[in-house]
């Protein structure tokens, strides 16, 4: 799966790309029809120390799903936001099953 990063206001190292790449790459063992995947890294300008922002946005045939996390690390917002959508991917294939 292709996934889109952009980071605003700071540019992103390869490391950190190829990171998120991984993780999102694992959603495909959960549902392989997804579409496309547009992640946006933000840092904050605020004394607090959870100043990153991952927002990650997932297409799917007839839906989307958009997760928003802030946390210290873009690390630590990818796995958080990675297991989040999996639980509603995984959902949504539940109810598509239940349909047919």
């Amino acid at each position: 799966m292709k996934v889109n990063t952009q980071s605003v206001n700071f540019t992103a190292d390869r490391k950190l790309i190829d990171f998120i790449q991984r993780r999102m790459d694992k959603l495909d063992m959960f549902y392989d029809k997804i579409i496309q995947s547009d992640v946006y890294l933000k840092v904050e300008n605020t004394s607090d120390k959870e100043n990153k922002i991952f927002e990650a946005k997932v297409r799917v045939p007839g839906d989307s799903f958009v997760v928003k996390k802030q946390c210290k690390t873009f690390e630590e917002g990818t796995d958080i936001a990675v297991a989040s959508l999996e639980r509603q991917i995984k959902k949504r294939k539940e109810k598509l099953r239940a349909r047919t």
